[in-house]
C-alpha cells in the first residue's frame, strides 16, 4: 500500500481512486470525504465491497484520520495481568480459560499480583490490564481487593481492570447495585474498564458464541453507568467468525450512540478472532478470522463510521501481526495497541506475533510507514513524542 506522505498527496490519491470506485461507494466516499455523519445504509455499501473499492475505502479512510489525529501513532507501555484462568463461561471463541481441576489452572495470589506490577514498572509500564477468568465461589470482594494490591504495590500505576462481564459478575456477588459497585471499585483504585465482552453487540449473534455471557443490554448498562460515574472505558467488537456486514455496522453505531450520550469511551478497538485453536472454528461454525481486505476494511470503516465522536482507532498487532497492523495503520487506524507484557490469550486461541513488543520495536514499525511514534497513556495523554527519524526525544 503506498503511503501518503501529507495531506496534499493523500487527496490527490483519493481523487485518482474515487472515478474507478463503484458509484454508490464512490458517493458515500465522497459525503465521508466532506466529515458527513455516516448512515447505516451507508455503512452498509463500505462494508459489503469489495476489491478496487476497497482500496478508495482505506485511502478516504487514511484521509479522515490525517485530519482529525494527524501523523502520530501512539503506543502505551503496559501489562497484562491475568490473575486466573479458571472460567465457567465456556465461550465457544476462547482457549485461555479452563476448569477449576484442571492440570493447568492457575490462580495467581495477591503477592503474585503485586509482584507483577512492580516488575511492570521496572520495565516502564505506566498501566495493568487486569482480566481473567470467572470461578465459581470467588470472594465477593476480590476485584477490589485486586485494586488495593495494585495502587499498595505502585500508588501511580493506572488500573485499566475488569471487562463488564466481570463487573456484572462483581455485582451478583456482592449483592451490590451497578452503581454502588463500580464507585466502590472506583474508590479503591480503578481507572478505567476495558469495553471487551462485547464481542458482537447483538444478542443472536452472543448466543452462538457464549450463552452465559452478559447482553447487550447489559453490557451497555454496564459501560454507559461506568462513563456517568467518570471511569472512562474502550470500546471493542471482535470480527471475522460468524458476524455479518450488517452486525459491523450496527455495533459501530451502537457505540456512537453510546459515545453521543456519555463521551466515555477512549478508542475503539478491532479485535479479529483468531480461529486456530478455538472450538468455534473446529466444529465449523465460524470462518477462519478476516481476510486481509476484510481486515483493512474493517479498520477503515470504523475510521469513517466513528469520526467525530471515538476519534482513536487501534490496530491489535498481537492478533494482526507486524505487517497486517502496519497496513491498519494505513486505512484509517492511530494507535499501535501497548506493549502487552505477559499477553496470554490470542496466543492460547493461535497467535503467533508474540506476548510482547518493545517501545523500541513499535517505534521502528512506526517510522517503516513515515509517521510520528509517541507514548501515551491509558487515556490517551502524550508522555513523549519521539523525532520522525531516530529515537531522539522530539522538542
Amino acid at each position: 500500500m503506498k503511503i501518503a506522505a501529507n495531506t496534499q498527496e493523500s487527496q490527490a490519491r483519493v481523487e485518482r481512486l474515487l472515478p474507478q470506485t463503484s458509484p454508490a461507494v464512490a458517493s458515500v466516499l465522497t459525503r465521508a470525504m466532506a466529515a458527513q455523519e455516516l448512515s447505516r445504509a451507508d455503512g452498509l455499501i463500505l462494508a459489503t465491497c469489495s476489491g478496487q473499492d476497497v482500496e478508495a475505502l482505506t485511502a478516504v479512510a487514511d484521509h479522515a484520520r490525517r485530519e482529525v489525529v494527524g501523523d502520530i501513532i501512539t503506543y502505551v507501555v503496559n501489562r497484562n495481568i491475568n490473575f486466573t484462568n479458571v472460567c465457567f463461561i465456556g465461550c465457544a471463541f476462547c482457549s485461555f480459560s479452563t476448569s477449576a481441576r484442571a492440570a493447568d489452572a492457575y490462580n495467581l495470589s495477591f503477592d503474585e499480583i503485586a509482584q507483577r506490577v512492580i516488575e511492570a514498572r521496572e520495565m516502564g509500564a505506566t498501566e495493568v490490564c487486569v482480566q481473567g477468568g470467572l470461578p465459581r465461589g470467588l470472594d465477593p470482594f476480590y476485584y477490589r481487593d485486586i485494586l488495593r494490591t495494585i495502587k499498595n504495590a505502585v500508588p501511580d500505576m493506572h488500573a485499566h481492570a475488569f471487562s463488564p462481564m466481570e463487573i456484572t459478575y462483581g455485582t451478583e456477588l456482592t449483592g451490590m447495585s451497578l452503581p454502588d459497585y463500580l464507585q466502590m471499585l472506583k474508590d479503591n483504585g480503578l481507572d478505567t474498564l476495558p469495553g471487551t465482552a462485547a464481542e458482537v453487540l447483538d444478542d443472536d449473534v452472543r448466543h452462538l458464541l457464549s450463552r452465559k455471557k452478559v447482553t447487550v443490554k447489559q453490557w451497555v448498562n454496564v459501560v454507559k453507568t461506568a462513563h456517568k460515574l467518570g471511569i472512562p472505558s474502550t470500546s471493542t467488537m471482535m470480527y471475522g467468525h460468524v458476524e455479518t456486514p450488517e452486525n459491523w455496522v450496527d455495533h459501530m453505531m451502537l457505540l456512537r450512540d453510546i459515545q453521543k450520550e456519555t463521551g466515555g469511551f477512549t478508542e475503539f478497538v478491532p479485535l479479529s478472532f483468531v480461529h486456530q485453536n478455538t472450538g468455534l472454528y473446529q466444529l465449523g461454525i465460524a470462518r477462519p478470522g478476516p481476510t486481509e481486505a476484510e481486515a483493512l476494511k474493517f479498520h477503515a470503516l470504523a475510521r469513517l463510521m466513528l469520526r467525530g465522536w471515538i476519534n482513536n482507532i487501534q490496530v491489535s498487532w498481537v492478533k494482526l501481526d507486524r505487517e497486517l497492523s502496519q497496513k491498519a495503520l494505513q486505512a484509517g487506524a492511530n494507535d499501535y495497541s501497548g506493549t502487552l507484557i505477559d499477553e496470554n490469550i490470542s496466543r492460547l486461541a493461535g497467535a503467533t506475533a508474540g506476548q510482547y513488543m518493545p517501545p523500541a520495536e513499535f517505534r521502528t514499525l512506526i517510522r517503516a510507514i513515515d509517521r510520528v511514534p509517541a507514548e501515551r497513556t491509558t487515556t490517551y495523554q502524550i508522555r513523549q513524542v519521539f523525532d520522525r527519524y531516530t529515537d531522539a526525544v522530539a522538542v
